[in-house]
């Protein structure tokens, strides 16, 4: 293993910045909320400029094209283009009532006796075909707090049943910006990655499923679904299916939303101008996500530049002999970065291009690095109290997520399998990790 260059603690303080930020403003206005995420970045961003790298100093015209050359990097880019078109089909399926049919559409194939297992499998469909935790939470929330007052268990129970589901799909769709974001750091496939997490997230999916039956409730509760239309369920299932023949990410994106706009004039949910409005709709709810992509990646071409990431990944691995132990190195990072910003898609692009050097270092396939990545941020997402994910779900229910978070099974257990798939080393892969590009080139199917 050659010998990395020590690098610069200073260069890492942008980033020890903007969590400080985060962290600080949550603490002193009782809301981890408080500090918008893109502004403190922007902060970040403007601290970094004046820094220099240990050796000599650079001018402000260099750190700026710096700055500029990892923001526009290609993998950058593509995570901004594919959140806008996430955010055209999210908008697109709530306007034309695909998330409320898809819901009443799964009620009416559960059996009573297994409500909650039932909630918690719907929930996972839901979030996996629509590819975001918080859509799954807006819309199953509410159904989960009507079943809970109707069978008489505790809402934050309920809740944390949902939570479990959404964060299921947030971890394993296709089309969730997480997994996005860690496939093209890693640059790994999407269906690689899937299967890779498929292995993982199982048994935690299994085990929820089980202690859920073991709830007592009331078994006289009779919950009846409303009607749906099954042609609003469509654009789910074409691009669950699309996604499942290894198509390009973009083209499983455009068909999505090509299908729900067919949907929506054919139902009449909206006209030419209507759909067109709706698309833009979707992509500004993900405008500030795609604007964070772009200052993360230049924030950490100048950490690079100052030796910052360098120092980040010598004191992680200081002591690390072993691809065991920087896979363990990987899963603290995203997770320190998840517990920092509450955020996490944020903390998987944060940290994947040090994940990505790791890779090389101590030859670890980037599969299970996508995957891990994806893992432990999901896990964590699901359990702090201060995510988006509690915080919606509490604000709904009328009560503190702090009551919420000992419910969240599924998020702890996807932890737990996490730290067991890397102690044994599955899955174990006999191919090489290819992404989408090479593939084609190469003549394979993805």
């Amino acid at each position: 293993m050659k010998t990395r260059n020590q690098g610069n603690f200073l260069g890492l303080t942008p980033m020890l910045l903007f969590v400080s930020l985060v962290v600080i403003t949550g603490l002193l206005a009782n809301d981890f909320g408080a500090m918008p995420i893109l502004v403190a970045f922007m902060i970040s961003a403007g601290y970094a400029l004046t820094l220099n790298p240990r050796e000599h100093k650079i001018s402000i015209g260099q750190k700026v094209d710096i700055f500029c050359a990892g923001g526009g990097e290609k993998t950058i880019i593509l995570l901004v283009i594919i959140f806008l078109m996430a955010g055209a089909f999210y908008s697109l399926t709530i306007d034309i009532g695909a998330r409320d049919a898809t819901v009443n559409w799964a009620l009416l194939f559960v059996p009573t006796i297994i409500l909650l297992p039932g909630l918690f499998i719907i929930s996972c469909f839901i979030s996996f075909a629509m590819g975001t935790s918080m859509g799954t939470i807006t819309a199953i929330v509410p159904i989960g707090i009507g079943l809970a007052e109707s069978i008489g268990i505790p809402i934050p129970l309920a809740i944390g049943i949902v939570i479990g589901g959404a964060m299921f799909g947030d971890n394993l769709s296709f089309i969730s910006d997480t997994t996005i974001a860690a496939t093209r750091t890693q640059g790994v496939r999407l269906k690689d990655k899937f299967k890779a997490n498929l292995i993982i997230v199982t048994p935690a999916a299994l085990l929820t499923f089980v202690a859920l039956m073991f709830v007592d409730f009331d078994m006289q509760a009779n919950i009846a679904p409303d009607n749906y239309e099954f042609q609003l369920i469509l654009p789910y299932i074409f691009i669950i299916v699309s996604a499942l023949m290894g198509l390009n990410v973009i083209a499983v994106l455009g068909i999505g939303i090509g299908c729900a706009g067919v949907v929506g004039i054919w139902t009449e949910a909206f006209d030419m101008i209507g759909l067109f409005a709706s698309i833009q709709t979707g992509m500004g709810w993900m405008q500030d996500l795609a604007a964070i992509a772009v200052v993360i990646g230049g924030i950490i071409a100048l950490m690079k530049a100052y030796g910052g990431m360098d120092w980040l990944m010598a004191t992680i691995t200081r002591g690390v002999k072993t691809t065991k132990g920087a896979e363990y190195s990987i899963a603290t990072l995203v997770s320190f970065l998840d517990l920092a910003t509450a955020n996490n898609t944020i903390a998987i692009v944060s940290a994947g291009p040090i994940a990505k050097d790791l890779n090389q270092q101590f030859q670890i396939d980037p599969r299970r690095t996508a995957s891990l990545l994806d893992i432990f941020s999901c896990g964590f997402q699901g359990l702090v109290p201060y995510g988006g994910q509690l915080l919606t779900a509490a604000a709904l229910a009328g009560i503190s997520p702090l009551a919420i978070s000992p419910y969240c099974w599924y998020p702890m257990l996807i932890i737990l399998f996490g730290v067991l798939a890397i102690a044994t080393g599955l899955p174990k892969f006999k191919t090489q990790a290819l992404d989408e590009h090479e593939s084609h080139a190469l003549g394979q199917t993805p």
